[in-house]
């Protein structure tokens, strides 16, 4: 039940995940709409919807390990059984010191020993990556300026000047140089 549980929290991850990338869409067509309040309000729910998707994988994480703790106690009560079966099984060989038997029972004694130890030590690793995540409007900002980057798209006087450069800088000089270039080929030919 438990991992039906972190498989659920992961799919809700996953539909966060569709809706930050939705989000960024709607971003973009507002920024080149120039419709700055749209672009903030957009921005902010695609910051939001990713730390949904990441508090979801944090939870299902830790379900995953409660998960995991509980499989490793009823492997412990396994293992516990059995290495009362090998402690008889050394008495009796301990009693008729027959030497290959003792050998049989510590290869298998050393065996599920170290099969505990591995299960451990994931154990151990699954519940040691977990951090906490926030969202500053920094970063409403900085998702703001990397969309109108990746489309070249001018920002609106609205925002933050000191925070937020404007991109129109590149989409100048882009047109000067291929005009530059046109101008270099029709005098070589």
């Amino acid at each position: 039940e438990l991992q039906f549980t972190a498989k659920t929290l992961n799919r809700q991850a996953t539909k966060a995940q569709r809706d930050e990338k939705s989000e960024k869409t709607k971003l973009k067509k507002a920024s080149i709409d120039r419709n700055t309040e749209g672009a903030r309000i957009y921005a902010s729910n695609a910051i939001r919807k990713k730390s949904e998707s990441i508090n979801l994988l944090r939870l299902s994480s830790r379900i995953d390990a409660v998960a995991s703790r509980v499989e490793t106690a009823v492997t412990m009560r396994q293992i516990t059984g059995s290495m009362a079966s090998v402690v008889k099984g050394m008495d009796k060989a301990m009693e008729s010191m027959n030497l290959e038997r003792i050998s049989v029972v510590m290869d298998k004694f050393e065996s599920q020993f170290a099969d505990l130890d591995v299960q451990t030590s994931y154990m151990e690793d699954a519940m040691g990556a977990t951090d906490a995540v926030s969202t500053p409007q920094d970063q409403i900002d900085l998702l703001l300026q990397q969309t109108a980057e990746e489309n070249n798209i001018e920002l609106a006087q609205g925002l933050k000047e000191s925070a937020l450069p404007e991109p129109a800088t590149k989409q100048k000089e882009k047109p000067v140089e291929e005009d530059d270039k046109l101008a270099e080929r029709l005098r070589a030919l």
